[in-house]
């Protein structure tokens, strides 16, 4: 499946309980957001999303992590990062299949009007490159070296990444 604009009548909740719609968290901002799935080693690419919103955290787009599962999950996954950006939860992975995603992590750019500009799924650095460049880009801003040898956290090690199951 490819990944596709998500139905902006979607709910999604932050960890604090509050619940909108897709098209309102995007009513001001762009959204930069990493998904990361319910498994502890997850918790792997915190260094990564560290690296991606200190650069774009100042730009006119939204820093979130959605994690597929629920608040304390969230929170056991981020530890101490929970409190740096926006963090949903997607425990029936609504999010995740009205995107497309088939596996995770994954890295997505959504427009104001929530169309998709780009996805990368799976931890391939130079893919979320090309989407951190065309957020850059976007944004008239500075783009986190991700890919290369320029890179603060290279991360994990390569791989497809999880296949998004149902619940």
């Amino acid at each position: 499946m490819a990944t596709k604009n998500p139905d902006p009548s979607l709910e999604l909740s932050d960890l604090a309980g509050t619940a909108r719609t897709l098209d309102d968290w995007l009513t001001m901002f762009h959204l930069c957001l990493v998904v990361l799935p319910d498994r502890p080693a997850a918790s792997e690419w915190r260094p990564v999303i560290n690296s991606i919103f200190s650069v774009f955290g100042d730009a006119d787009c939204t820093t979130a992590v959605c994690v597929t599962g629920n608040a304390s999950i969230a929170r056991r996954i981020l530890g101490d990062d929970v409190t740096r950006s926006l963090v949903f939860t997607d425990p029936d992975r609504a999010l995740v299949r009205s995107l497309g995603l088939t596996h995770l992590p994954a890295f997505v750019h959504l427009r104001q009007d929530t169309t998709l500009v780009a996805a990368a799924e799976g931890w391939n650095p130079p893919e979320w490159q090309a989407v951190a460049d065309g957020l850059g880009k976007a944004m008239s801003w500075s783009v986190p070296q991700i890919a290369g040898r320029l890179a603060k956290a290279p991360g994990p090690a390569l791989t497809p990444g999880w296949e998004v199951v149902a619940p």
